[in-house]
């Protein structure tokens, strides 16, 4: 079969030599069923004999690891695992494969000579492909592109894999006039399998595994258009990346839609500026200035956190923003992470801008000798930091330069580790049931860059384990993602449109005890090394700002709201009581503020509900008379007439329960 011919079952099926080999393989299968077949069986093969329903869903198989395709032959015994758009591995072949599809369309349309391809990888939700071409891509060329998709399509071409030697691929790449593929055949190692894959007219450098044919996809959206240095190098040449996604229905692809359009409209960034939350200047690149709202959210956010860890025994301190040199090197900070910092010389000597407080804490612990009686010493800071981040990475409040972390610090005996971070573990998980967030854990293992000895690491993530596996809560184990120092447990909420993000941590440190050779004395009157328990609940107190920003969608709960109640007089007439109202809500503790201006009251209601203000009170003739107020919620509309008193007490309710 030539790679013009097109996909069908029965043209596949004629392809498979008629005589099947005698010899008989084991076949392994998920789950341990182990079934018999002849050699020179496909997955698909072995998938329909499975079911025939599986074999209609199959796109694929990993065999003893090795993801394949499925028309990929079975030599030998193996374990097989059968994949199916409904897994994680094959949504990525799906959107792989798309992925190739636009590409094969954008040669079609602007011919095959003006297009040198760079790479189609997958990513988070879709896919992009960088391209090399001179016309500039619209909007509307994008629709066109789809369009020819969408014809590639329906000509069902099947995908073909081959295997070449070096020789072969470059030259014909070379003969492709393509220099992207060219550079990348040549940094390809020497004993690499080189593949290349065809679909009618469309060939390309790529490992695989794709899905058997172009009819397979179903649904897909090109998204935008970007640009994007080659390999991400900025003295190489500018291409125009095209990014899409890809889900193997339509009612999946409206529905991701849908929660694009949504995340826009939540945009932080966005919301910051029109609720007048912060700011970002050209003059600090990076690092956000907060206006007085945005002011009033982060001071909560503090006062909370502060006031919950306070009540589990913990001790605020405040570290320098800047300390000498010497301590970054004892920490190990700057053998792993001074790419990451910011330096400065003082009196001939180099100073570091603080990337984390642990060094800071350390020193507090060192400056007085401790008894066994005191532990555990639970430290905490919400202490500003700066490290280095490339300008093209920055994202609002998201990705900073500079952001206050509510680190902690608890210094403990061996035997106390795992009651400590049980604690931690329940003081994380109550703060984040205060904002509705869900929430999955993590447990990240040594990474390639660390310090200490394997026995240390051995001893810190089994420590980890057991009180994971004593909760009974489930986790995922991610292999090597550990901080350079330890182990640690990582949080990830879920937001409204159900995007993960992480966010709390709890690490366990062997390795900074010894470093700043910190010590307690036992119930010996011996010297003994205590542990240290590195725990974050926001981690970036900026970031989780924009977070919420977005989960929210700017309405902030009230005690969380900047303004929790607008004063709307009806006129003129009224601004005096509405001055009165005032002075009684602010009395009260409850932020308000007053529309004092000679607009009339439709405008002001619709302005107070724009800044999702979570009281609007309007106030005339009735109210006045009355001594009280005619309520409005947001999100709820009118709630009628309350007297003042009421409003108070039912505001300080709500804010005491956190709503």
């Amino acid at each position: 079969m030539n790679n013009q011919e097109k996909f069908s079952p029965s043209g596949q099926a004629k392809a498979k030599e008629a005589n099947q080999p005698n010899q008989h393989i084991e076949v392994r299968l998920q789950g341990g069923a182990v079934r018999d077949y002849h050699a020179g069986i496909t997955v698909g093969e072995v998938a329909s004999s499975i079911r025939i329903s599986l074999g209609k869903q199959a796109i694929g198989g990993i065999v003893n690891g090795q993801h394949v395709d499925l028309d990929r032959q079975l030599e030998e015994d193996c374990e097989l695992i059968i994949v199916t758009l409904e897994s994680e591995e094959g949504l990525h072949r799906y959107r792989h494969t798309t992925a190739h599809v636009l590409a094969q369309a954008i040669k079609r349309i602007y011919g095959a000579e003006h297009v040198k391809l760079g790479i189609g990888p997958v990513i988070a939700d879709g896919f992009y492909y960088d391209v090399d071409l001179e016309h500039a891509l619209s909007i509307h060329d994008l629709a066109v592109i789809e369009q020819e998709m969408h014809k590639i399509v329906r000509e069902n071409w099947k995908i073909n894999r081959r295997v070449v030697n070096r020789e072969q691929a470059l030259e014909i790449f070379g003969d492709m006039q393509d220099p992207y593929k060219l550079e990348l055949i040549h940094d390809l190692p020497a004993d690499a399998e080189i593949s290349l894959y065809e679909q009618g007219e469309f060939i390309d450098l790529c490992r695989g595994p794709h899905l058997p044919s172009t009819g397979r996809v179903k649904a897909f959206k090109l998204l935008h258009v970007a640009g994007a240095y080659w390999r991400g190098n900025s003295d190489n040449k500018m291409l125009q990346r095209i990014y899409g996604t890809a889900f193997p229905n339509q009612a999946q692809l409206d529905e991701h839609m849908h929660m694009l359009e949504e995340a826009k409209k939540r945009d932080h960034r966005k919301l910051g500026k029109e609720l007048e939350l912060f700011m970002f200047s050209e003059e600090a690149p990076g690092m956000p200035f907060y206006l007085p709202k945005g002011m009033t959210v982060r001071t909560e956010l503090e006062n909370f956190s502060r006031e919950l860890q306070l009540q589990e025994g913990y001790q605020e301190v405040r570290t320098p923003l800047m300390m000498n040199n010497r301590l970054w090197e004892q920490s190990g900070h700057w053998e792993h992470y001074k790419d990451n910092m910011y330096f400065s010389e003082v009196d001939n000597a180099t100073f570091a801008l603080k990337p984390m407080n642990c060094p800071g804490h350390m020193l507090i612990f060192k400056n007085k000798l401790h008894s066994y009686r005191e532990l555990p010493i639970r430290m905490m800071e919400f202490g500003q930091v700066h490290r280095h981040e490339y300008s093209g990475a920055l994202n609002g409040m998201m990705r900073v330069r500079t952001f206050c972390q509510d680190d902690a610090h608890l210094y403990v005996m061996p035997e106390q580790i795992e009651e400590e971070i049980n604690r931690a573990i329940s003081l994380i998980g109550r703060m984040y049931d205060i904002f509705g967030f869900e929430y999955s854990i993590e447990l990240s293992t040594r990474p390639q860059d660390s310090m200490g000895s394997e026995e240390l690491w051995d001893q810190a993530e089994r420590a980890l384990q057991n009180v994971l596996d004593r909760r009974g809560v489930s986790y995922r184990i991610n292999e090597g993602d550990g901080a350079f120092y330890g182990p640690k447990i990582d949080f990830h909420i879920l937001d409204a449109l159900k995007r993960s993000w992480q966010c709390g941590t709890i690490q366990l440190d062997f390795q900074m005890p010894e470093k700043f050779d910190l010590t307690y004395i036992g119930e010996d009157r011996l010297k003994h090394r205590p542990v240290v328990i590195h725990r974050a609940i926001y981690g970036s107190i900026d970031r989780f700002i924009g977070i919420l920003t977005e989960h929210f969608a700017g309405a902030f709960p009230l005690w969380l709201a900047p303004i929790q109640v607008k004063l709307l007089p009806v006129s003129d007439h009224y601004a005096e009581y509405a001055l009165e109202v005032q002075q009684a809500l602010r009395a009260a503790g409850i932020r308000v503020e007053t529309d004092l201006r000679n607009e009339k009251l439709g405008y002001k209601i619709r302005e107070a509900q724009m800044e999702k203000v979570p009281y609007s009170i309007v106030l005339g003739e009735n109210e006045k008379n009355a001594s009280s107020a005619s309520v409005r919620v947001y999100g709820q509309g009118d709630q009628g007439i309350q007297r003042i008193d009421d409003l108070i007490q039912q505001i300080h309710e709500a804010v005491q329960a956190k709503r």
